[in-house]
């Protein structure tokens, strides 16, 4: 029967061994936090730039809205409803024509 083979390994390559194992775990978690940051800050961007749109769409809409019941309510012959708002801002509607 063969001898199995074994494996020795002596302190001071254990001790080596350990601070080349904490050294490189040291480096990727460096390097996972580095890379999380990017991608986080990417999605951080991504997410306030698709709710700005969101936002801005909405608000277009319903100046869009709002314009046709002025624009319909002017060539009715009314004077005084002539405003829409837009992010809070008045905005004139003009009479048609």
């Amino acid at each position: 029967m063969a001898a199995a083979a074994t494996w020795a390994i002596t302190v001071d390559g254990a001790r080596a061994g350990a601070v080349a194992i904490a050294a490189i775990g040291l480096a990727v978690a460096a390097l996972a936090v580095w890379l999380l940051e990017q991608i986080l800050a990417k999605v951080v961007m991504l997410v306030l730039l698709v709710a700005l749109v969101a936002l801005v769409w909405s608000q277009r809409s319903s100046l869009d809205d709002c314009a046709a019941r002025v624009t319909a309510s002017l060539t009715d012959g009314a004077v005084d409803d002539s405003t829409c708002t837009f992010f809070g801002r008045d905005v004139t509607v003009t009479r048609p024509g």
